[in-house]
Protein backbone atom coordinates (compact mmCIF):
# COMPACT_ATOMS: atom_id res chain seq x y z
CA UNK A 1 0.00 0.00 0.00
CA UNK A 2 1.34 3.41 -0.95
CA UNK A 3 2.20 5.95 1.79
CA UNK A 4 -0.42 8.48 0.64
CA UNK A 5 -3.13 5.87 0.87
CA UNK A 6 -2.06 4.92 4.39
CA UNK A 7 -2.18 8.56 5.48
CA UNK A 8 -5.59 9.00 3.83
CA UNK A 9 -6.97 5.96 5.62
CA UNK A 10 -5.61 7.25 8.92
CA UNK A 11 -7.23 10.65 8.31
CA UNK A 12 -10.52 8.95 7.56
CA UNK A 13 -10.27 6.78 10.66
CA UNK A 14 -9.76 9.64 13.10
CA UNK A 15 -13.33 11.04 12.97
CA UNK A 16 -14.79 7.52 13.01
CA UNK A 17 -12.81 6.59 16.11
CA UNK A 18 -13.63 9.91 17.79
CA UNK A 19 -17.35 9.47 17.18
CA UNK A 20 -17.64 5.74 17.83
CA UNK A 21 -14.80 4.42 19.96
CA UNK A 22 -14.40 7.47 22.21
CA UNK A 23 -18.06 7.91 23.13
CA UNK A 24 -17.92 5.69 26.23
CA UNK A 25 -15.04 7.82 27.53
CA UNK A 26 -16.69 11.20 26.90
CA UNK A 27 -20.20 10.23 28.01
CA UNK A 28 -20.55 12.97 30.63
CA UNK A 29 -23.21 15.54 31.42
CA UNK A 30 -20.69 17.79 33.08
CA UNK A 31 -18.85 19.95 32.12
CA UNK A 32 -21.25 22.08 30.17
CA UNK A 33 -19.62 23.78 27.17
CA UNK A 34 -21.48 26.58 25.39
CA UNK A 35 -24.61 25.48 27.21
CA UNK A 36 -24.37 21.92 25.87
CA UNK A 37 -23.61 18.74 27.79
CA UNK A 38 -20.08 17.59 27.03
CA UNK A 39 -21.12 14.57 24.95
CA UNK A 40 -23.33 16.68 22.69
CA UNK A 41 -20.56 19.25 22.30
CA UNK A 42 -18.12 16.40 21.47
CA UNK A 43 -20.40 15.02 18.75
CA UNK A 44 -21.07 18.43 17.21
CA UNK A 45 -17.38 19.32 17.27
CA UNK A 46 -16.46 16.12 15.42
CA UNK A 47 -19.25 16.59 12.90
CA UNK A 48 -17.71 20.00 12.17
CA UNK A 49 -14.13 18.61 12.08
CA UNK A 50 -14.85 15.60 9.86
CA UNK A 51 -14.73 17.59 6.58
CA UNK A 52 -11.26 18.86 7.55
CA UNK A 53 -9.97 15.31 7.95
CA UNK A 54 -11.62 14.18 4.73
CA UNK A 55 -10.08 17.13 2.89
CA UNK A 56 -6.66 16.12 4.22
CA UNK A 57 -7.27 12.53 3.13
CA UNK A 58 -8.16 13.75 -0.35
CA UNK A 59 -4.99 15.87 -0.50
CA UNK A 60 -2.85 12.88 0.52
CA UNK A 61 -4.44 10.72 -2.17
CA UNK A 62 -4.05 13.37 -4.87
CA UNK A 63 -0.43 14.04 -3.94
CA UNK A 64 0.27 10.30 -3.97
CA UNK A 65 -1.30 9.96 -7.44
CA UNK A 66 0.72 12.91 -8.79
CA UNK A 67 4.00 11.56 -7.41
CA UNK A 68 3.48 7.88 -8.12
CA UNK A 69 1.37 7.95 -11.22
CA UNK A 70 -0.43 4.74 -12.12
CA UNK A 71 1.44 1.72 -10.81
Amino acid sequence: MRPGKKKALACGAVPFLALVAALPFVNRLRPVILGLPFILFWILAWVALTPVFLFLADRFLRRDEEEGGDR
